[in-house]
């Protein structure tokens, strides 16, 4: 009797050791995938940077006149990602255009779209409160505060890119010091070229067989679809990876004061890797009455600017005599996301507008449920559809 307990125990003891490797184990694999998604990742943005070279060849500012209005570069921008729902998707594509030869003049006001078309997920997410007025009410204004943020910044920083360049030129500023190489893997980044390159031409060389237009929109594709997947992937191995600290940080991060809550929006979103993931978090909380409006506002503000982290991912993995265009687009995202952060949340004028905004449409929401469908076409369909039809 007392062998059969010591040989129980026993076994218990050496389950509950071969439990905790496996799930170290486990928690490894997750981290090695994660690694990959984020190769696959870099070279799926030189797939689209080749593809695009390879199917315009000289015709590249013809292929792209109809968006060379930065209003219209604007609105493709906002469609592509309230279609796709992920602005690190859309960025990461732009990224590889303007790699390809897509001028950073024409790209920036697509980032800009981007930043719009992004918000339309926790509006959504905001209708799950739709049957309890009061409920749905706090939850569409935590929702669409982040859609006035982005808005108010776009109508701030659009007409004084188109007059004075001021993105274009702050970034540009930046990247000079590369400019003279004209190659931005160098240095520390020497390896990406090495790890992209071969297994870029080995997937280009087969498909160039079907002539250079159709090879290069071919190899567009297979790159934005890699790009969708890797994106995808990433975000769930880092939301079950860092699912337990991200809710620690979303915890303390309330009720610390602005700078805290900006600081902490952005570290979420990086260790989730997407920002509307992050802003969803915030919508059902604010609904049960947990959290206030202004109380989530910074970290949605935090998140815009955590978000850009996958485009200069994205930039590492170019190379060539566009590179240092491909680095430069991407700190335009996070350099507008950051001067739009400084300038709205700093004036106290211009930091009411979007709390007053989403108070003024989720009142008009309760009162008929009708605005909210005609607020989500109107935005996100309409409008950049007109104005699409009009440029062209």
């Amino acid at each position: 009797m007392k062998d059969t307990g010591q040989m129980e125990k026993t076994m218990m003891n050496q389950a509950t050791t071969a439990a905790t490797p496996m799930s170290s184990t486990t928690r490894w694999l997750r981290w090695a995938n994660l690694a990959f998604m984020l190769y696959l990742l870099l070279l799926a943005v030189s797939m689209v940077g080749s593809g695009f070279k390879m199917a315009t060849g000289e015709h590249a500012k013809v292929l792209f006149e109809f968006a060379s209005h930065p209003v219209a570069g604007l609105m493709i921008g906002l469609v592509a990602t309230a279609l796709i729902q992920s602005s690190s998707t859309v960025t990461s594509i732009i990224v590889g255009l303007v790699a390809g030869g897509l001028p950073v003049t024409t790209a920036i006001p697509m980032i800009m779209g981007a930043n719009i078309g992004t918000t339309v997920t926790n509006t959504l997410v905001s209708l799950g409160h739709v049957r309890c007025n009061t409920e749905f009410k706090r939850a569409f204004a935590s929702a669409t505060i982040h859609d006035f943020f982005n808005l108010l910044a776009v109508a701030i920083f659009l007409p004084l890119e188109m007059m004075f360049g001021i993105l274009e030129k702050i970034s540009n500023w930046l990247v000079s010091p590369m400019m003279s190489t004209g190659d931005m893997s160098m240095k520390g980044l020497n390896f990406i070229k090495p790890i992209t390159k071969p297994v870029v031409s080995a997937i280009q060389e087969p498909l160039s067989s079907f002539g250079s237009v159709t090879g290069g929109v071919l190899l567009i594709v297979l790159g934005i679809a890699t790009i969708f997947v890797a994106i995808t992937v990433m975000g769930k191995l880092m939301k079950s990876l860092m699912v337990g600290r991200a809710r620690e940080i979303l915890k303390n991060a309330i009720g610390r004061g602005p700078l805290h809550g900006i600081a902490s929006g952005s570290i979420v979103t990086i260790l989730v890797q997407s920002s509307s993931t992050t802003t969803s978090l915030m919508v059902p909380l604010v609904g049960s009455g947990t959290l206030k409006v202004r109380d989530v506002y910074p970290f949605t503000l935090g998140a815009n600017i955590g978000t850009c982290i996958t485009g200069l991912l994205a930039a590492t993995a170019v190379s060539g005599e566009f590179a240092v265009f491909a680095l430069q687009i991407a700190l335009v995202h996070l350099i507008f996301n950051v001067m739009a952060t400084i300038l709205i949340f700093g004036i106290p004028f211009l930091r009411e507008l979007p709390v007053k905004g989403a108070d003024y449409i989720s009142d008009m929401a309760i009162k008929n449920k009708a605005v909210v469908a005609g607020y989500l076409v109107s935005i996100f369909v309409v409008i950049p559809g007109s104005i699409l039809a009009m440029t062209a």
